[in-house]
């Protein structure tokens, strides 16, 4: 256990020096392991847990990736819709309080990373890097 929380610490503490790197397709595959460690820190999920829970995840995930264009309250209402539908399954695996942090977490992820990205852009202007 002490092995995969230095992992999980290793991995978001690195975050920055990820983000610096130029190739896209690289930095999109970093940044989904950096939301799976975090993901999994925040909840706590056991290694039985993390074995059901992450398949589920994926396909929620994809799902929630194909929502494009339309109307703003048209998307929101979609995402609502997907996160119903995986509810059921979500709270067999994990129950009610780590279905709650799932979701917390996930919004924690996105305030984390647009922070830092926003904190890069003015860098990246100017011609600097971390």
């Amino acid at each position: 256990m002490k092995k995969f929380v230095l992992i999980v610490s290793f991995l978001f503490s690195s975050f920055t020096v990820l983000l610096a790197q130029d190739d896209e397709n690289s930095r999109g595959e970093k940044i989904e392991a950096l939301k799976i460690a975090f993901i999994t820190q925040k909840l706590e999920l056991s290694t039985d847990e993390a074995q059901k829970f992450w398949p589920v995840y994926n396909q929620y995930d994809q799902e929630i990736r194909n929502i494009k264009g339309g109307e703003v309250l048209d998307n929101e209402e979609r995402l609502l819709n997907i996160r119903k539908k995986y509810k059921p399954s979500f709270e067999r695996i994990l129950g009610p309080k780590k279905l709650n942090n799932l979701f917390n977490a996930e919004r924690d992820f996105r305030t984390v990373l647009i922070r830092r990205l926003k904190n890069r852009a003015p860098q990246k202007l100017n011609g600097k890097r971390r």
